[in-house]
């Protein structure tokens, strides 16, 4: 799958998605994670991802890390080509150089933190800026302190990881995946590994980056509550596949497909 026929080499138009997938596949063998996935998520659009495990939810995110390489499709970031490259008119199999450079527009926040051991808060947030984006230490210190001011751990700035609470370092993590200036942002089952009386840190964190900041977000959640009070759309995905999508009120308040019924009334009784 080294040459794509019939895609084009960029999206054109001010109304051209942030993130788009067309007819993209993954599968591991005999097995079809996604089976030629359509979705587009507007600039500013905040869109969750929810469903049964196994439905190919964290696969959408690990795609476009490229973390994983997929089968079949073109996925674009900003109407550019991120799983290809154009070459010859057409596209063809993006390599690393292009991975790379297309990268930087994507920041992510893993389940669990992945944060520096050795390096302090404000370290571990003036990393990526200063080695990736040739940023100088001073506006890359700048930048960090005011990340980690707006999610609220300035005064830890010069703590180890270690010295932190679980939600105290998914903060930073979500502050270091800002520093770098992403186009898009990535949240997978971020509050899955917190004690619940810290994901509230995290909910809060987030929900003030949907409403003070025109800021593209992806997030796979098991939390259905959150997911309905901070989503512009949620998908619930199914065998690979968007089985239904639409604003959250709609899709948590009077689902249509019978599927996506039967997901939410066992998570209710799970509550």
């Amino acid at each position: 799958m080294d040459d794509l026929k019939g895609f084009p080499q960029e999206l054109t138009g001010a109304d051209r998605p942030m993130v788009s997938f067309r007819k993209v596949g993954k599968a591991y063998g005999p097995l079809t994670v996604l089976d030629d996935l359509d979705l587009d998520v507007a600039e500013g659009e905040m869109v969750s991802i929810i469903g049964p495990s196994g439905s190919g939810k964290t696969t959408v995110l690990r795609m476009l890390m490229t973390l994983e390489e997929i089968n079949g499709g073109c996925i674009y970031i900003d109407g550019q080509p991120l799983t290809h490259m154009p070459k010859n008119g057409g596209l063809v199999r993006a390599n690393q150089r292009h991975l790379r450079a297309r990268r930087v527009d994507i920041g992510m926040c893993f389940q669990h933190f992945n944060l520096f051991p050795h390096m302090t808060a404000l370290e571990n947030c003036m990393e990526g800026p200063v080695q990736v984006l040739g940023m100088p230490k001073t506006e890359a210190r700048a930048r960090s302190e005011e990340l980690l001011e707006m999610v609220g751990m300035i005064e830890k700035r010069d703590q180890h990881p270690s010295r932190l609470s679980g939600g105290q370092q998914q903060r930073v993590a979500i502050a270091r995946a800002l520093a770098m200036r992403p186009k898009v942002m990535l949240f997978d089952e971020v509050t899955s590994a917190l004690d619940p009386e810290v994901i509230g840190e995290v909910t809060n964190v987030i929900r003030g980056l949907a409403s003070e900041h025109k800021l593209t977000m992806l997030m796979v959640t098991h939390q259905m509550g959150f997911a309905q009070d901070i989503s512009d759309r949620v998908c619930f995905f199914y065998g690979g596949k968007i089985e239904e999508q639409g604003p959250a009120s709609e899709l948590f308040g009077n689902p249509q497909r019978e599927r996506t019924q039967q997901f939410l009334s066992a998570v209710k009784e799970a509550v």
